[in-house]
């Protein structure tokens, strides 16, 4: 999956007082891209000592360490103007052939959308600042404090026997099948948030519910916990007609385009196929 990136190491370890330095790491974004060094086909995260004009005096943040060097998210408007320099869109974590420069990427992302929703205090409206203490932002004027925002979120592969139940959902472009997933709700446990789901998305009743793994999902703020259940294959399976368009059953060896491995979405169903899915 896109976050199993070892040898290489993303330490979440939070170093309030860390200023930037000249071998530090930078992620820049601009709107839902990320500036990287290109190398022929490969990528790296910039370094400050790659970037020739530099602000004196940036606006950054100290995001995380990636293999023992911290990472710095800088909000100052940077126009590299050397050629190795490119805006990728975040989508590129998908295809890229280094996984580790996904993932990095993908963390700064989800923080730096964190850091972007809560410049302001939910409460009473003032402008937050960052806790001296811990990664949070606390409001200068009532003491709100507010934490990364993590959404727990179930994801499920329904098996019956050798066939596992795929649906396409409609915001998806193309015929690309996954697995029933949705958000806990308040109030709930996992197991009757994935009862819940499967009953609205796709009219089945479920059993045998036991837990697969999980992943983090920084696109979506979520962490992805994962998890294999049963249903009969002869419940008539009603689809939402919102969240999801098409759903059937599929046999091993005659499953459609389906979710990649990078997602525990698409590890799930490539081992139901192998049989390796328990």
């Amino acid at each position: 999956m896109i976050h199993e990136i070892l040898p290489h190491r993303l330490n979440n370890h939070y170093l309030p007082d860390r200023e930037i330095e000249e071998n530090d790491f930078i992620l820049h974004y601009r709107e839902n891209s990320v500036l990287l060094k290109s190398l022929g086909d490969k990528f790296e995260i910039p370094r400050k000592l790659d970037i020739s004009e530099f602000p004196e005096k940036s606006e950054n943040v100290f995001l995380f360490t990636f293999d023992d060097v911290p990472c710095f998210l800088v909000w100052d408007p940077l126009y590299p103007d050397k050629p190795e320099f490119t805006f990728k869109e975040i989508s590129f974590f998908r295809t890229a052939a280094q996984q580790h420069i996904a993932w990095v990427s993908l963390a700064g992302y989800h923080l730096m959308n964190w850091y972007l929703l809560n410049r302001f205090c939910g409460r009473c409206g003032t402008k937050t600042g960052s806790k001296s203490d811990e990664r949070a932002l606390i409001c200068s004027n009532c003491g709100n404090v507010v934490y990364p925002r993590i959404s727990p979120a179930i994801i499920v592969a329904i098996v019956c026997k050798d066939k596992i139940l795929l649906a396409r959902s409609s915001k998806f472009p193309g015929k690309r099948y996954s697995l029933v997933a949705g958000y806990v709700d308040i109030g709930e446990t996992l197991e009757e948030a994935l009862i819940r789901e499967v009953k609205e998305e796709v009219g089945l009743d479920v059993k045998n519910i036991r837990y697969y793994k999980n992943q983090p999902w920084p696109l979506s703020g979520s962490m992805m916990v994962g998890f294999v259940a049963e249903a009969d294959e002869n419940q008539p399976i009603i689809i939402d007609g919102d969240e999801i368009s098409e759903a059937a059953w599929f046999s091993r060896g005659n499953l459609p385009d389906h979710s990649l491995s990078l997602s525990i979405a698409g590890e799930m169903i490539d081992k139901f196929d192998k049989g390796q899915l328990s």
